[in-house]
């Protein structure tokens, strides 16, 4: 038998949302059954596998010690890089500059050195992260980016943080500001682009159309030419919508690909020019609140932007075009 008293961090979930996290050797098909014959309980009670947990709750688990792991002192992140480029910290939060190359989360090809496992070896060093101290929770990523993008991204430092800015992102309270170089000079210097787009998951590539089709997402990119030089253009580029490879396959599918883009791109004109390198960067976030934000209210208005992104800089000072990447 053991009993969890639940922390701030672990409020707010459902009790089987918290069980799979704090006891995770134990299988869901036992988890439901002891919930249900009384072998789990929440403040000595019989309680509904989706109740919300709250703070000071306690939870009782009549089960077999083997469920109950010892915690591993030897943490898998703390082989990360310490690599890290900070925009913003506080308290709650943490504003990232990923570099174009590193993955947000581990997949199969890289399991220690992505930017989570960065940020969690970041936090525990400062002492603001002990994964000893915690029983469901972990630093996580709010938003991602791709390997090939680079750009803010959003590490929430505690639960209720996770909780507010997920919701936020869901409900398009934070505006995201992108730069990138495209092939060809735009007619109109700013506007709005409109389409539909189908992802191929197998392929992990997305096609856009002009009109509605069968399964389509509806994609808004607005744009804002900066400077052109060279047969290229320099563009700021707003998210209204944010679906998978949407500014790469939208300025591709009007006949403006990226500058580098080996996969919406044209591979004669990157190889013609030399670039290797996706020109693309989430250079700027703002927090554009509608509803209460809780604890994260004193971000409301607020903007933050990456200081130096490169291929602007040297775009408009004319040496983008006398190196390549």
């Amino acid at each position: 038998m053991k009993t969890f008293i639940i922390s701030k961090n672990d409020s707010g979930q459902r009790l089987d949302k918290f069980i799979s996290k704090a006891v995770p050797a134990l299988p869901k098909s036992l988890m439901y059954k002891y919930i249900r014959t009384k072998r789990i309980k929440v403040n000595s009670k019989k309680s509904d596998i989706s109740a919300k947990l709250a703070e000071g709750d306690t939870v009782d688990m009549y089960i077999n010690d083997e469920f109950f792991a010892p915690v591993d002192e030897k943490y898998d992140f703390l082989s990360a890089s310490k690599n890290i480029d900070i925009v913003y910290e506080d308290e709650n939060i943490l504003l990232l500059d990923k570099k174009v190359g590193l993955l947000s989360h581990p997949d199969e090809t890289e399991y220690n050195d992505t930017l989570i496992t960065r940020v969690k070896r970041y936090l525990y060093e400062k002492g603001e992260y002990n994964p000893k101290d915690e029983q469901s929770f972990a630093p996580a990523l709010v938003n991602r980016i791709d390997r090939n993008t680079g750009g803010i991204v959003i590490a929430a430092k505690n639960a209720e943080s996770l909780r507010i800015l997920n919701q936020k992102l869901k409900d398009r309270e934070l505006e995201k500001y992108y730069l990138c170089v495209i092939h060809g000079s735009l007619k109109k210097k700013s506007g709005l682009l409109k389409g539909w787009l189908i992802k191929d998951e197998k392929k992990n590539k997305v096609r856009v159309f002009d009109r509605e089709e069968n399964g389509a997402k509806e994609i808004k990119t607005k744009y804002s030419v900066i400077s052109e030089k060279d047969g290229l253009s320099l563009v700021e580029v707003e998210l209204l919508t944010g679906r998978t490879h949407q500014i790469r396959a939208h300025f591709s599918s009007i006949g403006h690909p990226l500058l580098g883009d080996g996969k919406y791109g044209t591979n004669a004109l990157n190889k013609a020019l030399g670039y290797k390198k996706q020109f693309l960067y989430s250079y700027r976030l703002k927090f554009m609140f509608t509803s209460d934000a809780g604890i994260l209210e004193y971000l409301n208005g607020k903007s933050f932007e990456v200081p130096d992104v490169w291929f602007k800089r040297e775009f408009l000072d004319g040496t983008l075009t006398e190196r390549k990447y």
